[in-house]
C-alpha cells in the first residue's frame, strides 16, 4: 500500500511532478546554481506563431486596446504643465474566462490534451483556476482546481469564494482547503492518485502563452495608435504575467519600453499565516507574493520556474489598498468600465506614473479582469470591516496592513511608491549564495547578472556586501 503521510508524499515530489509534466528539468541543470533558461524555453514551450493558432481556436487573444480619456484627464488635472501621458489599458477581461490567465491555461490544456492526459490538476486561489476549468471543459478534460480559501475558522474571503464559484460554473471539481503546507501536499497527492497533467502556472508552455500578450501589444499599437507605449505597467505576483508580457514585446521587436512591475502594499502580513489570512484584502497581486517570487522564483511548485520577473523589470512600485478600491471605482464611474482588482493595482500605479510623464507620452496598463460579486468594492470593504479592519477616508500613506484601509481623500493622494530594486536583487544574490559550497565561477556570476537584470560587476558589489554585512562565505 503506498504512503500517503505528508512525508513521503513530498519525497516523491520529484518522480510527480516529472510523470505530471513529462519535462526532463535536469536537461537545462548546468553546474553550480546555472541553469539554461533559454534553452528551456526554446525545447520545453511553444512558438509564437504556434500559440497565436492555439489561443485563436480556444477563444483567447485579440484582446481591444482601450484609451482611459477621462482617467487621462483627471491625471493631468494633478500633473505639472506639460505632464501626464495618455493612459490605454488592454482589456484582456475579453479573453475566454476573463483574464490573461486564459493565454497561460489555453496553451497547458492544449498541451495535456497532446500528451494524452485524460484531466488537468491546478494549485490557484483566483483566475488562473477560471480559465483552466474554462480551456479544459473545451478540451474534453476533467478539472480539479486545489484552492486555498479558509482560515482555521472555515471563514472564506469574499474574491476567493467568488473565483470558486466561477471555477465551478466552468465544470471544474474545486477542493477548498485552509491555509498552511496542505495545499501543495494535497495538490501532490490529487496528482499522483488521478494521473492527471500539473497545469502549472510556472511551466514554460504556460509563461510563454504570456507572450502573445506583449506580443500583441506591439502590434496594436502600431497599427492604431501609431506609436509604442514609453511604459507598460504590469500587475506582480508570481511573476509570469511580467515575465511572458516582457518576453512578447522583446519577440515582436520592441525593447525600449520600460517595465514596471506594481504590488499593493502588504508589508507585515504573512501570506501563510491563519491570523493574517483574511486581514488582507486582496489574494493576488501583492508583495507577500511578489516579493518572494522575485528573490525566490524556484519555490514555485515545479523544479524550475518559468516565471522570473527580475530578469526584465525596469522599476517595482507599490500601491496601497484603499488606492487600488478608489481607481476601481473611478474607472467605472468615469470610463463605464467595471472591472477586477489584479488590473486595477497597475491602474493606481499607472495613474500617478503618468503624472511624472510629458503629455505626448503613453503608459498602458496591459490587463484587465472580469469581476463580479466577490470582487466588488463593497464585498471586499464589507469583509474587511468584519474582521475589525478600519476603514476611512484620508491620506493613504497612513495606511497599515492588516489594520486599515484608507480610502485616498483626494485622487491627487494617489502614488506610485518607488520600491529599490537593488534589495530583491540583494535578496536574490543571497538566495544563490545560500545554494552554494564555493566561490562563483565566471559563468555562475554571468548567470545571476542575467537573473537581475545587471551587470556581473553588480553582482560582484552585492557578493562583496553580504559577505561583509551578514557574515554569507
Amino acid at each position: 500500500m503506498i504512503d500517503n503521510s505528508y512525508e513521503a508524499v513530498m519525497s516523491r515530489k520529484p518522480q510527480i511532478m516529472n510523470e505530471s509534466l513529462q519535462i526532463n528539468y535536469d536537461d537545462f541543470e548546468g553546474p553550480g546554481v546555472i541553469f539554461n533558461y533559454e534553452h528551456m524555453m526554446e525545447s520545453a514551450a511553444y512558438s509564437i506563431d504556434e500559440m497565436i493558432d492555439i489561443q485563436r481556436e480556444l477563444g483567447v487573444g485579440n484582446t481591444p486596446i482601450i484609451e482611459l480619456k477621462n482617467i487621462t484627464k483627471l491625471a493631468r488635472n494633478y500633473a505639472p504643465a506639460g505632464k501626464g501621458a495618455r493612459i490605454f489599458v488592454k482589456d484582456e477581461a475579453a479573453n475566454a474566462s476573463g483574464s490573461f490567465k486564459d493565454r497561460r491555461a489555453s496553451v497547458s490544456c492544449y498541451h495535456a490534451k497532446k500528451l494524452g492526459y485524460k484531466g488537468v490538476v491546478t494549485a490557484t486561489s483566483g483566475n488562473y483556476g477560471a480559465a483552466v476549468a474554462a480551456h479544459a471543459a473545451k478540451l474534453g478534460l476533467k478539472c480539479i482546481v486545489v484552492q486555498e480559501c479558509f482560515d482555521s475558522q472555515e471563514v472564506g474571503q469574499p474574491e476567493i469564494v467568488e473565483k470558486a464559484r466561477k471555477c465551478e460554473a466552468l465544470g471544474a471539481e474545486v477542493v477548498q482547503l485552509t491555509v498552511g503546507p496542505e495545499l501543495f501536499y494535497q495538490f501532490l497527492k490529487i496528482i499522483e492518485e488521478t494521473g492527471y497533467f500539473n497545469a502549472s502556472l510556472y511551466t514554460p508552455f504556460g509563461i510563454a502563452g504570456v507572450e502573445t500578450l506583449g506580443y500583441e501589444i506591439k502590434q496594436q499599437f502600431d497599427q492604431q495608435v501609431g506609436q509604442q507605449p514609453d511604459v507598460v505597467v504590469v500587475t506582480n505576483a508570481g511573476g509570469g504575467n511580467l515575465t511572458g508580457t516582457a518576453r512578447g514585446l522583446r519577440k515582436a521587436g520592441n525593447t525600449h519600453t520600460q517595465v514596471v512591475a506594481a504590488s499593493v502594499d502588504l508589508s507585515g502580513l504573512h501570506m501563510a499565516s491563519d491570523k493574517d489570512f483574511n486581514r488582507k484584502s486582496f489574494t493576488t497581486g501583492h508583495t507577500g507574493f511578489g516579493i518572494p517570487f522575485s528573490t525566490n522564483p524556484d519555490r514555485s511548485d515545479v523544479p524550475r520556474s518559468a516565471a522570473r520577473p527580475l530578469r526584465y523589470m525596469d522599476r517595482y512600485v507599490l500601491v496601497k489598498q484603499g488606492e487600488v478600491f478608489f481607481i476601481t471605482e473611478a474607472l467605472s464611474w468615469v470610463e463605464g468600465l467595471e472591472k477586477g482588482p489584479a488590473g486595477n493595482t497597475s491602474l493606481a500605479a499607472a495613474f500617478s506614473l503618468a503624472q511624472e510623464m510629458d503629455e505626448h507620452q503613453i503608459i498602458l496598463v496591459q490587463e484587465t479582469e472580469y469581476t463580479g460579486a466577490g470582487k466588488s468594492v463593497q464585498s471586499q470593504l464589507s469583509f474587511a470591516r468584519d474582521n475589525g479592519i478600519k476603514i476611512y477616508f484620508g491620506n493613504p500613506d497612513e495606511e497599515v496592513p492588516g489594520e486599515s484601509i484608507v480610502l485616498p481623500e483626494h485622487p491627487s493622494l494617489i502614488k506610485a511608491r518607488e520600491l529599490d530594486l537593488s534589495r530583491p536583487k540583494r535578496t536574490r544574490i543571497k538566495t544563490a549564495l545560500s545554494q552554494s559550497t564555493q566561490a562563483f565561477t565566471d559563468a555562475e556570476l554571468q548567470f545571476l547578472a542575467e537573473e537581475i537584470n545587471d551587470s556581473v560587476e553588480a553582482v560582484i558589489a552585492y557578493i562583496a556586501e553580504l559577505t561583509k554585512e551578514e557574515g554569507v562565505s
